[in-house]
């Protein structure tokens, strides 16, 4: 498989970079500063520099292009304020997948965050999420599934944690918000990325099932 990253130095993509590369798929990971280079390609992770919040369509695009799929594991990181937030979660989502689109690349993962549902619903949230982060997810989602040029599979983890994997989880819709490994989400993507389902939206948390068969039960029961 051939796939490519956007955000592939954040701490979940760059665990699924790892992953994908250790059983030998090619990775083109997209980053924004040159400084991160090494570090991917010491994980055998091809890096490309590039600000998604200032380049074109026709620049993604060719860095996408014969690719199988794209993931979108960017994240504006805390405190980034509401400009730079919707740059970042929400128009760099849609350019990629307009990129893709051009491209004819039609596979697309994209990582977004438990609570978008209850954001969507006018319902409180949890002190714990951040409305602006989840506006910029929920508006990203949208835009992303009214191309129809690509197919979205959508994955939204609860609160992240840099604790060892388990390779367990929780895996489905109307969960319980709760908490997850970075090292289980990233699995999940990479089951994900397997076995595309197009039109899912997966929430997933700690759980008690393994991954494969978290993404062979929940996947289809959701398609």
């Amino acid at each position: 498989m051939r796939v490519v990253i956007a955000g592939a130095n954040g701490r979940v993509g760059r665990r699924l970079g790892r992953l994908l590369v250790a059983r030998g798929d090619r990775v083109v990971g997209i980053v924004r500063r040159a400084e991160q280079e090494q570090g991917l390609a010491d994980d055998g992770v091809e890096p490309v520099v590039l600000d998604l919040e200032k380049v074109t369509v026709d620049e993604v695009a060719g860095i996408v292009v014969d690719n199988d799929a794209v993931v979108f594991a960017a994240g504006s990181g805390l405190d980034a304020g509401v400009t730079r937030t919707d740059r970042v979660d929400r128009a760099a989502a849609i350019l990629l997948a307009d990129a893709a689109g051009q491209a004819a690349v039609r596979q697309y993962l994209m990582m977004s965050s438990m609570g978008v549902d209850t954001l969507a619903a006018g319902k409180p949230l949890p002190d714990e999420l951040d409305e602006t982060y989840l506006r910029a997810k929920l508006a990203a989602e949208e835009g992303v599934r009214a191309r129809p040029v690509v197919d979205l599979t959508v994955l939204r983890p609860g609160r992240l944690t840099d604790d060892p994997g388990t390779g367990r989880v929780h895996l489905g819709r109307g969960l319980g918000f709760g908490s997850v490994s970075r090292d289980d989400v990233a699995a999940v993507m990479l089951g994900l990325l397997d076995r595309p389902c197009t039109g899912c939206v997966l929430e997933v948390v700690a759980g008690g099932t393994p991954v494969a068969d978290a993404v062979a039960h929940a996947a289809p029961a959701v398609a």
